[in-house]
């Protein structure tokens, strides 16, 4: 007689921290940051599992959270692979989220995602930012920096403020 024996397994996703980082070129602004836990990060991923990626966009934010399948927890992201069917997550790492300042004259992390089984590749600074200007502290909270600069005036200093030639990567890194 010959026995048949169904094995089913689930592999361990492993968590990977990931680390987005802008470089931008700041005229008299001292800092700009994502303001708030709805700020919705825009990110591209790709699976871990198949190396798919989706050629949409999409959003993380700390405000939004989903039950992984399981009952393994909850993360801000629950997506399944379109190509090989696999559940992924990713979570914004509590008190990871940091203003880019003007002493950053190279690339400086801004937020830090823990990634089970996708990983971002590309960044798109869609959403409202919120700016400092240098010297005089004036706050501009309605900064748009979809088309990676921004521009304005600061009427306290009398002078031009602005956001330039932001650039944006990521990195892996410890927990």
């Amino acid at each position: 007689t010959t026995l048949l024996y169904t094995i089913k397994f689930e592999l361990s996703v492993v968590a990977m921290f990931v680390e987005l980082q802008l470089k931008a070129s700041l005229v008299n602004i001292e800092s700009f940051s994502a303001e708030g836990e709805d700020f919705k990060w825009q990110l591209k991923i790709k699976c871990s599992s198949c190396g798919e990626e989706p050629d949409h966009l999409i959003h993380v934010s700390q405000d939004e959270s989903s039950e992984i399948k399981g009952g393994r927890g909850s993360a801000n992201l629950v997506v399944k692979c379109k190509m090989c069917g696999r559940e992924n997550s990713m979570s914004i790492v509590e008190g990871s989220v940091k203003p880019y300042s003007n002493s950053s004259v190279q690339f400086a992390s801004v937020v830090r995602f823990e990634c089970r089984g996708v990983e971002p590749v590309d960044f798109q600074p869609h959403g409202v930012w919120t700016a400092t200007a240098a010297d005089s502290g004036v706050v501009f909270s309605d900064v748009e920096l979809a088309d990676k600069e921004w521009c304005e005036y600061d009427e306290k200093e009398n002078r031009e403020v602005g956001i330039y030639e932001l650039e944006s990567k990521f990195i892996a890194c410890k927990k």
